[in-house]
């Protein structure tokens, strides 16, 4: 019984999570520097960024009771990071700024550093005194990262969904195998 619906809902341990907080305070950061403050992008990009970090939260908090919610609200973040996506493909794009070729240089040294870094305070830290070229590849680059381990996480679950069944399945079992049955 010691598994019967366990408590999950960690999100803060979740790499996803971390990497969907970087990028939120980022774009915080960009939207408020770079844009015109009557530009409506600004709240766009922002709400993008927090729909993602949310419902990555809300996603693994409803995972103790509703598989289905965790899956359809997983699948919410992965749209809300493209939704974002576009928004810095299109600022660097309408500027004639480089979007970085996933082969390049600065596109590699950024992914191994992304890679190593989850914790939001190291990229507050850091990008203050980047360009807005610069800020918004390294944006792009968490959100290629999250977008994976987003997918990763969903085919987990779909996974583990098939393997065990719902959460009715799952009250099923445990009341059939209960020793007072």
């Amino acid at each position: 019984m010691a598994d019967f619906l366990p408590l999950k809902g960690n999100f803060r341990e979740l790499i996803v999570y971390q990497k969907a907080e970087c990028i939120y305070d980022i774009t915080y950061h960009f939207a408020h520097r770079f844009l015109a403050v009557n530009d409506r992008t600004i709240d766009q990009m922002i709400q993008a960024a927090r729909s993602g970090k949310q419902n990555i939260a809300e996603g693994s908090a409803s995972s103790t009771t509703s598989r289905e919610s965790e899956l359809k609200l997983l699948n919410v973040a992965k749209a809300s990071f493209k939704e974002l996506m576009l928004d810095y493909e299109d600022y660097l794009r309408v500027r004639n700024l480089e979007i970085w070729s996933p082969e390049s240089e600065k596109a590699q040294q950024t992914r191994t550093i992304c890679s190593a870094h989850n914790e939001s305070a190291f990229y507050r830290q850091a990008i203050p005194s980047r360009s807005d070229e610069t800020i918004a590849n390294i944006a792009l680059i968490l959100i290629h990262q999250v977008d994976y381990l987003l997918y990763r996480l969903i085919e987990k679950r779909k996974a583990e969904f098939l393997e065990k069944g719902g959460v009715r399945e799952e009250l099923y079992r445990a009341r059939k195998n209960h020793p007072n049955q």
